[in-house]
């Protein structure tokens, strides 16, 4: 597995738009326009957030991260449609100098964020992962990339983006909200089962918790949160959604509106707090 993720090709950097007119921009807004950065966004949750936040306000920035933006024929769709508005790069979270390098280019062409959303993730890989009914299914491979994508990822992304996070735009501190699941919680766990999604969700939510300690010390502090958007029609849900309740299966659309009305809340006394679609606060 170690020798296959070695081999992959780093992803391709978008050509982004020039730096003068970001800048123009920005000053015709009369006050620095905010800039969001979604890593995962080539489809599912992450690309309904850049949609969303493309359609609700005309002036902000999105910055969209993928492994492989030439193949993102959905951003590029968004792109053709918000040309000024939209920049696509790219970014896999397994390899850490492609994080590094997208997050000069975000401080190259646009300076500050307001607010990061890490949304990638894996539940299953054809013939790699698969969800463990069983401990006697557990493969050390499977368990190892699980956790590379889900949890060493996004810690990687707020290593490297969270010092570009200011306030100063639309919100009152910025934010990192990174994607995690019901399952991860261990105090909630009834039913055992998936355990590489689970632990690997389980660490996110401990990394995500340590981290907002120390970015709350910060000159400039940056409120962390983790949401768990329900059970939603995406890739990653499609081949265990049989014995879901109809009222519970949730549109991308429902679940990003739902998880942005909750992110547009966070202040400090949110920060290193889970919750669910609904507001409802996660025990850990």
């Amino acid at each position: 597995m170690a020798g296959v993720l070695a081999r992959r090709k780093r992803p391709l950097l978008a050509i982004p738009l020039q730096i003068s007119r970001f800048r123009a921009l920005c000053e015709n807004a009369g006050s620095r326009a905010g800039v969001s950065l979604i890593q995962g966004a080539s489809r599912g949750l992450g690309l309904e957030f850049v949609r969303q936040l493309l359609e609700r306000n005309s002036k902000d920035f999105v910055v969209a991260t993928c492994r492989n933006p030439v193949k993102a024929e959905n951003l590029a769709a968004l792109k053709e449609q918000y040309p000024d508005r939209l920049q696509v790069l790219g970014l896999d979270v397994t390899d850490e100098d492609t994080i590094k390098e997208a997050a000069n280019q975000v401080s190259k062409f646009h300076g500050p964020l307001e607010l990061l959303v890490n949304t990638a993730g894996i539940l299953h890989v054809e013939n790699l992962v698969t969800p463990e009914t069983s401990l006697s299914k557990l493969e050390k491979d499977a368990l190892l990339l699980t956790f590379q994508i889900n949890a060493a990822g996004p810690a990687l992304v707020m290593k490297h983006m969270s010092p570009l996070l200011k306030s100063g735009g639309s919100r009152e501190v910025p934010v990192i909200a990174n994607l995690s699941a019901r399952v991860g919680s261990i105090g909630d766990n009834k039913l055992g089962g998936w355990l590489s999604y689970r632990a690997s969700k389980t660490a996110l939510n401990q990394l995500t918790k340590t981290i907002s300690i120390e970015l709350a010390r910060r000159r400039d502090p940056v409120a962390c949160v983790l949401l768990h958007p329900g059970t939603v029609d995406t890739d990653l849900s499609k081949p265990y959604q049989r014995n879901v309740a109809k009222e519970k299966l949730f549109t991308k659309e429902f679940s990003v509106s739902k998880l942005l009305a909750i992110i547009d809340r966070v202040g400090m006394k949110d920060t290193g707090k889970f919750f669910a679609w609904d507001g409802q606060e996660i025990a850990w």
